[in-house]
Protein backbone atom coordinates (compact mmCIF):
# COMPACT_ATOMS: atom_id res chain seq x y z
CA UNK A 1 0.00 0.00 0.00
CA UNK A 2 2.93 2.31 0.78
CA UNK A 3 5.42 0.81 -2.07
CA UNK A 4 7.54 2.77 -4.64
CA UNK A 5 5.64 2.30 -7.90
CA UNK A 6 7.09 1.73 -11.65
CA UNK A 7 5.69 3.89 -14.29
CA UNK A 8 5.87 2.39 -17.64
CA UNK A 9 6.71 4.85 -20.66
CA UNK A 10 3.67 5.76 -22.65
CA UNK A 11 1.37 5.50 -19.33
CA UNK A 12 -1.76 7.49 -19.45
CA UNK A 13 -1.91 9.89 -16.38
CA UNK A 14 -4.94 11.19 -14.93
CA UNK A 15 -4.80 14.14 -12.75
CA UNK A 16 -7.70 14.86 -10.15
CA UNK A 17 -8.30 17.83 -8.49
CA UNK A 18 -10.39 17.57 -4.94
CA UNK A 19 -11.46 20.44 -3.47
CA UNK A 20 -13.09 19.57 -0.36
CA UNK A 21 -16.48 20.90 1.14
CA UNK A 22 -15.83 23.43 3.85
CA UNK A 23 -14.82 22.14 7.00
CA UNK A 24 -13.89 18.85 5.87
CA UNK A 25 -10.12 17.70 6.19
CA UNK A 26 -8.15 15.02 4.50
CA UNK A 27 -8.37 12.86 7.57
CA UNK A 28 -12.27 13.22 7.12
CA UNK A 29 -11.74 11.47 4.15
CA UNK A 30 -9.36 9.21 4.29
CA UNK A 31 -11.58 5.96 4.81
CA UNK A 32 -13.47 7.16 1.83
CA UNK A 33 -10.70 7.54 -0.29
CA UNK A 34 -8.58 4.48 0.82
CA UNK A 35 -11.82 2.15 -0.07
CA UNK A 36 -12.10 4.04 -3.38
CA UNK A 37 -8.28 3.66 -4.35
CA UNK A 38 -8.05 -0.12 -2.82
CA UNK A 39 -11.41 -0.89 -5.34
CA UNK A 40 -9.18 0.44 -8.43
CA UNK A 41 -6.08 -1.33 -7.29
CA UNK A 42 -8.24 -4.80 -6.77
CA UNK A 43 -10.83 -4.64 -9.26
CA UNK A 44 -8.80 -2.79 -12.41
CA UNK A 45 -5.27 -3.45 -12.19
CA UNK A 46 -3.00 -4.91 -14.73
CA UNK A 47 -5.43 -7.45 -16.84
CA UNK A 48 -8.45 -6.79 -15.30
CA UNK A 49 -8.66 -3.22 -16.23
CA UNK A 50 -5.35 -0.90 -17.36
CA UNK A 51 -4.76 0.42 -14.11
CA UNK A 52 -0.98 0.85 -13.31
CA UNK A 53 -0.23 2.45 -9.95
CA UNK A 54 -1.77 5.17 -8.47
CA UNK A 55 -0.80 8.26 -5.84
CA UNK A 56 -2.42 10.65 -3.17
CA UNK A 57 -1.19 14.11 -2.34
CA UNK A 58 -2.78 16.61 -0.34
CA UNK A 59 -1.70 20.55 -0.78
CA UNK A 60 1.02 21.70 1.23
CA UNK A 61 0.78 25.51 0.28
CA UNK A 62 4.07 25.69 -0.86
CA UNK A 63 4.41 27.48 -4.18
CA UNK A 64 7.79 27.73 -6.16
CA UNK A 65 9.02 31.29 -6.29
CA UNK A 66 11.58 29.82 -8.45
CA UNK A 67 9.67 27.29 -10.93
CA UNK A 68 6.48 29.15 -11.07
CA UNK A 69 5.52 32.21 -13.42
CA UNK A 70 3.24 34.59 -11.99
CA UNK A 71 2.49 32.69 -9.30
CA UNK A 72 0.18 34.01 -6.61
CA UNK A 73 0.01 33.49 -3.17
CA UNK A 74 -3.58 31.80 -3.98
CA UNK A 75 -1.96 29.50 -6.43
CA UNK A 76 -3.25 25.54 -5.57
CA UNK A 77 -6.41 26.81 -3.11
CA UNK A 78 -8.78 25.58 -5.55
CA UNK A 79 -7.65 21.90 -4.88
CA UNK A 80 -7.00 20.32 -1.63
CA UNK A 81 -5.65 16.79 -2.74
CA UNK A 82 -4.88 15.48 -5.91
CA UNK A 83 -5.27 11.74 -6.82
CA UNK A 84 -2.71 10.76 -9.51
CA UNK A 85 -3.56 8.02 -11.67
CA UNK A 86 -1.65 5.89 -14.11
CA UNK A 87 -3.52 3.72 -17.11
CA UNK A 88 -2.80 1.67 -20.23
CA UNK A 89 -5.07 3.99 -21.90
CA UNK A 90 -7.53 6.62 -21.92
CA UNK A 91 -10.16 3.76 -22.83
CA UNK A 92 -9.71 1.53 -19.72
CA UNK A 93 -9.98 4.07 -17.04
CA UNK A 94 -12.80 5.48 -18.82
CA UNK A 95 -14.28 1.78 -18.62
CA UNK A 96 -13.28 1.35 -15.21
CA UNK A 97 -15.11 4.44 -13.75
CA UNK A 98 -18.46 3.96 -15.38
CA UNK A 99 -18.77 0.40 -13.69
CA UNK A 100 -20.80 0.74 -10.40
CA UNK A 101 -18.44 -0.61 -8.13
CA UNK A 102 -16.25 2.38 -9.04
CA UNK A 103 -19.27 4.60 -8.90
CA UNK A 104 -20.02 3.51 -5.61
CA UNK A 105 -16.76 4.26 -3.96
CA UNK A 106 -16.62 7.67 -6.14
CA UNK A 107 -19.56 9.01 -4.66
CA UNK A 108 -18.90 8.59 -0.79
CA UNK A 109 -15.41 10.65 -1.37
CA UNK A 110 -18.31 13.29 -4.02
CA UNK A 111 -20.42 13.79 -1.03
CA UNK A 112 -17.92 15.37 0.99
CA UNK A 113 -16.56 17.43 -2.17
CA UNK A 114 -17.71 20.54 -3.81
CA UNK A 115 -15.63 20.15 -7.04
CA UNK A 116 -13.39 17.41 -8.80
CA UNK A 117 -11.65 17.46 -12.10
CA UNK A 118 -9.63 14.44 -13.73
CA UNK A 119 -7.56 15.38 -16.46
CA UNK A 120 -5.56 13.19 -18.63
CA UNK A 121 -2.16 13.56 -19.91
CA UNK A 122 0.52 11.47 -22.07
CA UNK A 123 3.90 11.14 -21.11
CA UNK A 124 6.41 12.71 -23.54
CA UNK A 125 9.18 12.01 -20.77
CA UNK A 126 10.56 10.38 -17.72
CA UNK A 127 14.09 9.84 -16.67
CA UNK A 128 15.88 9.48 -13.61
CA UNK A 129 19.53 10.48 -12.30
CA UNK A 130 22.11 8.55 -13.99
CA UNK A 131 24.52 6.24 -10.79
Amino acid sequence: MFSPITVPFGAKMLFNTVKLKPGVTADDVELALGDMCNVVKDTYGGDKGGFIAGQVFRFSGFVSDEGSLNASPAAGHDHDLVIVTYWRSFEEHERSHADETFKAKFSALAKMCTDTRELGYEMLWQGEPEA
